[in-house]
């Protein structure tokens, strides 16, 4: 029953946060509020952080029984997907613009931008070149290099469907907005696993 709830409430964060950045609600919002529209990336975030709390709460409580541990010499792998996190999330530190991912921006400018990039334009260089969405990756990793419980394998297998799906229908309103700029992107670059960019290193 446990693991019923705890899937229930993590699909259900995941369906309000996508509806509440999904096209036609957006673009309600914006013809409803107008001016004020410059307000709801912030509100947008706050209730995500909210909603998000119970539930990780409720998901903290429980355990259950343990499917896999790292341990030994996997812990040297555990350490080194550790690093390609912190990779990820700093590089993509550098290059997302926070004040427009916070909503700051929004409400400083009232303009927005598909992409969260400082200049709003389609960046290419650095970690944009092996991914097109390092922090996703990052968040995806993350989650799978823990100890794997019945309850985490859940989460996990939620979050990283979720995250797919979300970033495919994040990356049709960027192509809706920069049209053929961002598709000669995708050609070149990866969404999530850079597996484009270690062909081209012959990694593989």
């Amino acid at each position: 029953m446990e693991s019923v709830i705890l899937a229930l409430l993590w699909c259900l964060w995941c369906t309000l946060h996508s509806v509440m950045i999904s096209t036609t609600i957006t673009n309600y919002l914006k013809n409803k509020m107008r001016s004020k529209y410059r307000f709801y990336r912030l509100i947008f975030n706050l209730i995500s952080l909210t909603t998000l709390i119970p539930v990780a709460l409720y998901s903290a409580g429980l355990k259950g029984q343990v499917l896999f541990h790292w341990d030994g010499f996997l812990l040297i792998i555990q350490s080194l997907l550790m690093i390609i996190v912190l990779t990820l999330f700093f590089s993509g530190l550098k290059k997302y613009d926070m004040l427009q991912l916070s909503g700051i921006r929004q409400i400083k400018s009232g303009n927005s931008h598909a992409i969260l990039s400082a200049t709003g334009d389609i960046d290419t260089s650095g970690i944009f070149r092996i991914t097109r969405h390092p922090w996703y990756l990052a968040v995806i990793i993350f989650i799978w290099i823990r100890d794997i419980y019945v309850s985490t394998l859940i989460i996990n297998l939620i979050l990283t469907v979720y995250i797919v799906i979300g970033t495919v229908l994040e990356e049709n309103k960027i192509i809706a907005e920069y049209g053929n700029g961002y598709r000669d992107y995708q050609e070149k670059v990866s969404m999530l696993f850079p597996f484009k960019w270690l062909f081209s290193k012959k990694l593989f």
